[in-house]
């Protein structure tokens, strides 16, 4: 996928037809209010008048083909003159699966919206109906057909963690939306926003926390599915805001290094296997494409504590190799 600088603007809950137990849209995109046509003709001349060019439009935080038409012409009218002028060249937007159709589609095209993101949040109708969603799998699988066949980006939203879910669970979504060919995926863990439905089922004992701990586990499982399958993951918990920073995430998967931390799980479970046919007492070299050194050691050193620890090395130590593709690891040791 081509790389845009991007432009955000939120429309907290909009469309949304019910609350999912989890959401606060507001708390969670740090926009209090929703856009209007004005807003977006003035951020975009705004943004003209700073010369940026290349921009796409995201209207993220709702289900924007679930509002009114009206709203969403508005909105998607508002955005063509920048559009024709060659400030934007992109559309995108967020909704959900049970609100795109035929209709849906034609008015997207018309308006030159090139990505549609799907919330998904998972494939088992389940945990669908005991978060909220109101709507089911075959409907994001309806949705995903639709989209690739009508010529749009597809990108799909997946959550770890949501009530009646288990890491099983959560694997089993990831394999189903593969099976879809979204061109991208932001993989979401949850978080216990203050105020929330999920909120008051953690305070009562019924809804047990997705620690960082239990999202890092399983997210590994997930990331390295995404990647051998050849599917960007573009996005990988909760982008951090001030709301969530100071108070607004009461519990759950919250950190602000959250992809980080996967990755680098990732990463120790690959460095582990190619270990295990290193002799036990040995010293031991890990050497790494220079973007991936910090991921590799592990925040506090903790990687190369635990694996060094696994054949009980003599010593271990991770070295840049720009002869080595990211993502890879190639293992060097003296007895």
């Amino acid at each position: 996928m081509a790389r845009r600088s991007i432009l955000p603007l939120f429309i907290p809950h909009g469309g949304c037809p019910n609350a999912c137990v989890f959401c606060d849209q507001r708390r969670i995109s740090g926009s209090p209010l929703p856009v209007s046509g004005r807003d977006v003709t003035e951020r975009l001349e705004a943004a003209e008048r700073e010369g940026l060019r290349d921009l796409e439009l995201a209207f993220y935080g709702g289900s924007f083909t679930a509002v009114p038409a009206a709203r969403q012409e508005e909105l998607l009218g508002a955005a063509q003159p920048l559009l024709h002028r060659g400030v934007l060249s992109a559309i995108r937007l967020s909704t959900r699966p049970d609100a795109i159709d035929d209709t849906v589609l034609a008015r997207l095209k018309r308006y030159r919206v090139g990505t549609v993101e799907l919330g998904a949040q998972s494939m088992d109708d389940e945990v669908l109906a005991a978060s909220g969603r109101g709507h089911s799998a075959a409907d994001t699988e309806n949705a995903a057909r639709l989209l690739k066949a009508a010529g749009f980006t597809l990108i799909l939203q997946m959550m770890t963690g949501l009530p009646s879910a288990d890491r099983a669970r959560d694997v089993e979504t990831a394999r189903r939306l593969i099976a879809l060919a979204p061109d991208g995926v932001r993989i979401y863990p949850t978080v216990v926003v203050t105020g929330t439905e999920l909120w008051e089922r953690w305070r009562a004992g019924t809804y047990p926390e997705h620690t960082v701990a239990d999202a890092v586990a399983v997210c590994a499982d997930i990331l390295s599915l995404f990647e051998a399958a050849g599917i960007p993951v573009i996005r990988l918990g909760l982008n951090p805001t001030e709301e969530l920073s100071h108070g607004g995430a009461a519990a759950g998967a919250y950190h602000p290094a959250l992809g980080e931390l996967v990755r680098s799980e990732v990463l120790r479970r690959r460095a582990s296997a190619l270990l295990s046919d290193v002799p036990w007492g040995a010293r031991a070299t890990l050497r790494v494409s220079p973007k991936t050194v910090s991921a590799m050691t592990g925040q506090h050193r903790q990687n190369l504590a635990a694996l060094r620890a696994e054949r009980s090395l003599a010593s271990l130590a991770v070295k840049p190799d720009g002869a080595v593709p990211e993502g890879e690891i190639l293992v060097d040791w003296t007895p």
